[in-house]
Parts: C-alpha cells; structure tokens; sequence
C-alpha cells in the first residue's frame, strides 16, 4: 500500500475529549464551553460523549489564537468561523460553476454566458443576446484575473 492510502479523514471524529483536550492545548472543562455555545460542535456517541475530529482540533487551536493573541472576544470569534465557513462553501460553489463552464463550453472562460431561472447556463456569443423567458434574468460574469 502506499503511504497516501492511509491518510486519515480530518472529518472523521475519533478523539475523546480528553485527549482533544491535551492536543488543543485546552482543558477539557473549555471544550465543553465551546459545544455549547457552538464554536465546535463534536459529534456524539450514541451514550452522548463527544468525539473530535482533526479538524475540530485545528479549529480549536485557532480559537485559542484569535482569543490569546488578537484578544477577539468569543462571540466575535463565532461570527469569524461562521464568515470563514462561508467564504469556504461559496468558494466550493464557485469551483463547481467554473466545472460546469468548462463542460458546457471548454476554454470558453473569456466569453459571456446567462443563466436562467433554473440554473441552466448558456455562453453567448459576442453581441449576442440571450432567449428570454418570462422573468429570466442576464447574468454577466467576468473572472479576476489570477495572480
């Protein structure tokens, strides 16, 4: 097997408090603070004891840095992992829009497209203007260019 077969899923919640504890640096008794007001949110056993994933102790981590080293009070740090999980999830919708562009017309990412009502996608043609259906809308997109 090759080393890359065995990665671990960051998802995956496998550790117990305590040890979530000892690898964020926290006590136990803080974790606890944070599932209820929400900052992290283990999942639970069927006996309801938390279990924390890898990605539940990097986030725990970075609350104890924006609370430590930048001073930012909990409730702001809720609303910075709230704002971050956004961006993350419209990142992911971006991606697939731009998978979705390049199926329909591959190396097209320079021309104007519309979207209808539904979702449906169609690149135009310069000058050109889209069908319109009743209470469609024109959509133009123009990519940033990448650094």
């Amino acid at each position: 097997m090759s080393p890359s077969s065995h990665r671990i899923d960051e998802h995956a919640p496998v550790f117990v408090i305590s040890v979530a504890a000892e690898l964020s640096g926290m006590h136990p008794q803080t974790l606890r603070q944070y599932d209820r007001l929400g900052l992290v949110s283990p999942r639970r056993t069927s006996g309801r004891g938390r279990r924390y994933s890898a990605r539940d102790i990097a986030n725990l981590q970075e609350i104890q840095r924006l609370s430590q080293e930048e001073g930012i009070n909990l409730a702001g740090i809720k609303r910075i992992l709230e704002l971050e999980d956004e961006v993350a999830e419209l990142s992911d919708e971006l991606d697939q829009v731009r998978s979705a562009l390049e199926r329909i017309a591959p190396g097209s990412s320079r021309r104007v497209f519309a979207a209808d009502r539904d979702g449906e996608i169609n690149a135009l043609r310069r000058g050109e203007r889209p069908r319109r259906r009743p209470g469609g809308a024109l959509v133009l997109w123009r990519p940033q260019r990448r650094s």
